[in-house]
């Protein structure tokens, strides 16, 4: 009998290719519908392999989680693009593949970056989520957050509502 291994660890440079698909095909199923179809694949494009080489190279402030030797998902994070207090940070993207959602991989995601950011001495944390993703604002809520305020983005030519959802770390 063998032991299925989960662990969430710091992104290396040798990750970014499954990073990349990770991205790919999350944000493909995600927003499916959502999104505009262009700006969807313009988006998923820009985030190739070259990308998060960069990211993972600049800052170590990407964790991937692994299941049984493959990269499932992945979260990155720092200070909040909008600061309304010095010791907020910003979970800017947390997300896995189809196939390991819903079986608690997310929650652990979640947590560890939590974990991290508690860690490094921010006490509150801010994730935005797009109004229309109804399970990305779920899985928020249900991790105790709360819609703190409402923003939108742009995504090709059209404008989206956003959740701003609120946590204390």
């Amino acid at each position: 009998m063998s032991a299925l291994v989960i662990d969430v660890r710091y992104a290396q440079h040798s990750d970014a290719t499954a990073i990349a698909d990770v991205h790919e095909r999350s944000w493909g199923e995600a927003y499916a519908g959502i999104l505009p179809a262009v700006a969807l694949r313009q988006m998923i494009a820009r985030h190739g392999p070259a990308h998060w080489v960069e990211v993972i190279g600049k800052r170590r402030n990407v964790l991937v989680l692994e299941v049984g030797g493959v990269i499932a998902g992945y979260s990155t994070f720092g200070l909040a693009r909008q600061r309304s207090h010095a010791r907020t940070a910003e979970i800017y993207e947390l997300y896995l593949l189809p196939e390991y959602q819903g079986i608690g991989g997310g929650c652990l995601l979640f947590d560890d970056t939590c974990r991290t950011l508690k860690e490094r001495g921010f006490t509150r944390l801010i994730v935005r989520a797009l109004t229309e993703n109804q399970r990305a604002l779920e899985f928020y809520e249900h991790r105790g957050g709360r819609i703190r305020s409402m923003a939108q983005t742009m995504f090709g030519d059209r404008r989206m509502p956003v959740a701003v959802f609120s946590f204390r770390l």
